[in-house]
């Protein structure tokens, strides 16, 4: 008896393992696609409420999944910018409420600025005058929901490798997709070279505050910038950027159509998903404008004479991750439909926000990625298994 438990012991041991997310490698490492599907979910989530107790969740979820699973790469940094970035949006937010006045009602008054008089066509726009409380709750909800969405979309930058994203777009959107993941890695790459200098100047004994302090890291930060684009535009010319094969006109013309077609289709299906009236459109438009526009791009990679070496492959995991964003998003969308008032806390009359338990429940779902996908290794080479 003691021989067959510890031999079932043993076996429980070796099998553990195989539940554990392996350790990091260029062979199993997550598409960028999958974290921008993941925090696209989690960002169209955070588009269709405003309560503030599910918005924290959701920049709780984003941040914990970041911590996690981020690496030490200059992109990966970014995500600290983005919090930065939102918690702006919401004063900038709360600022305009106070100075330009709201439409919302209120009988709870804080205090009141002078009032500048304005001409009869002005009609409807105040500045100034009495600033109740409900308007800055509405703000401060209305101010939450763009930040948490800019902190969702901030944890895809700094969890996607920009250079796997570009290895993973269509062959007809290669050269924009160039020119997108470019300027997608201009603010990453903006902060690692503030945070070197900063570091450099701190060893030196230099400050690193203040208006002079800034001019001083501005300029060298400028210079590596021009520097990293003329490197980029070395290696794009060296790799030939820009050629093309030759197409019949037919092709191009259908390839048009079907491309603009299709992106029409999901502008119109995504803005009808983020449209609190919008949700029974949008979807058979956005599935629609999908199709249309993934068989203008399959039609047009024939122009493209780009080959892949290693090209990334979804396995298990990576849908794993985006399908937990997309449940996420689904189940926020349906909540909504389901139970409004839970999903928009009123101001009128003032009232605490109530967490709703399945959104809540649904919203958690996005932790997935920390469990799944492989761990990075840490700076000090010991490897973190979860």
């Amino acid at each position: 008896m003691t021989g067959t438990t510890a031999g079932r012991t043993d076996t429980a041991t070796h099998r553990l393992p195989a539940w554990r997310a392996p350790a990091a490698t260029r062979s199993n490492a997550v598409p960028a696609g999958a974290w921008w599907l993941w925090a696209l979910g989690l960002a169209t989530a955070a588009s269709r409420t405003t309560n503030p107790l599910l918005l924290g969740l959701l920049v709780g979820v984003a941040g914990y999944v970041v911590a996690a699973r981020r690496t030490d790469a200059p992109w990966a940094r970014s995500y600290g910018m983005f919090i930065r970035i939102g918690l702006f949006v919401i004063a900038v937010r709360l600022l305009f409420s106070v100075f330009l006045g709201s439409p919302i009602p209120g009988t709870h008054t804080l205090f009141t600025l002078p009032e500048v008089p304005l001409p009869d066509w002005a009609k409807g726009v105040r500045i100034g005058g009495r600033v109740t409380a409900e308007q800055l709750l509405f703000a401060l909800y209305d101010g939450a929901k763009l930040a948490a969405l800019l902190i969702c979309v901030g944890a895809a930058n700094s969890l996607a490798n920009p250079a796997r994203l570009l290895k993973s777009l269509p062959g007809a959107l290669y050269e924009a997709g160039v020119a997108v993941v470019v300027a997608m890695t201009f603010a990453p790459n903006m902060v690692a070279d503030v945070l070197r200098l900063r570091t450099a100047r701190r060893l030196r004994g230099r400050p690193t505050g203040g208006v002079r302090a800034v001019l001083q890291i501005g300029l060298p930060v400028l210079e590596g910038a021009l520097e990293r684009s003329v490197a980029v535009a070395a290696s794009m010319d060296a790799r030939g950027y820009g050629r093309t094969a030759r197409v019949p006109a037919a092709v191009r013309h259908t390839t048009n159509v079907l491309t603009l077609g299709g992106l029409l289709g999901v502008c119109a299906g995504t803005y009808g998903l983020l449209a609190a009236e919008g949700a029974g459109y949008g979807v058979p438009l956005l599935v629609a404008g999908l199709l249309a526009a993934m068989a203008g791009l399959r039609l047009g990679g024939a122009r493209s004479v780009r080959t892949r070496y290693r090209p990334d492959r979804w396995g298990v995991r990576a849908w794993l991750i985006a399908g937990s964003g997309a449940a996420v998003a689904a189940a926020m969308i349906w909540a909504g439909t389901a139970d409004p008032a839970a999903l928009h806390p009123g101001v009128v009359p003032l009232t605490a926000p109530v967490l709703p338990l399945w959104p809540a429940a649904a919203v958690l779902l996005g932790l997935l990625p920390a469990v799944v996908a492989p761990v990075p290794p840490s700076p000090t080479g010991f490897q973190e298994q979860v």
